[in-house]
């Protein structure tokens, strides 16, 4: 587990960027945060380093978002409206475990249902309004470059 300090957002797009180094195309990023604390700037960054061109936005209402890149697929679920399993099935979650990026936002709500390899990445917010705590668990090669 590694924990680092962003204190704006272009810094937690840069964190993101180290992260989307090392991936090959099967990983799952389940994010955690409460609203407003940078997740979607967390995946705008990681889009950022495979020249995504387009806008990235968390996928309140469709639920998901298809990018790709050069290599493979990265798939956006934003989980908020997610309340059972009903729900989580419905929107096809299970079919794209393997066949791409998986970024969760709002992991929280399926939490029981992320597989136990995802990388688990905490954003909190601290006292100063710009500054933001980012916690990453679960990849290995992310933490050997930041220590």
């Amino acid at each position: 587990m590694v924990k680092l300090k962003s204190c704006s957002l272009s810094e937690t797009e840069n964190i993101a960027q180290n992260i989307a180094k090392n991936l090959v195309g099967n990983e799952i990023i389940a994010f955690f945060g409460d609203l407003g604390v940078g997740k979607t700037a967390f995946i705008r960054g990681i889009a950022k380093y495979f020249n995504i061109e387009n806008e990235v936005s968390s996928p309140t209402f469709s639920i998901i978002n298809e990018y790709q890149t050069d290599k493979f697929k990265i798939y956006h679920f934003d989980m908020y409206r997610v309340n059972t399993l009903e729900d989580l099935e419905s929107t096809g979650f299970f079919d794209y475990i393997d066949v791409g990026v998986l970024l969760i936002e709002w992991s929280e709500n399926i939490e029981n249902f992320i597989p136990k390899n995802a990388i688990k990445v905490l954003i909190e917010k601290t006292s100063d309004e710009n500054e933001r705590i980012i916690t990453i668990e679960g990849d290995e090669n992310f933490e050997n470059t930041c220590r």
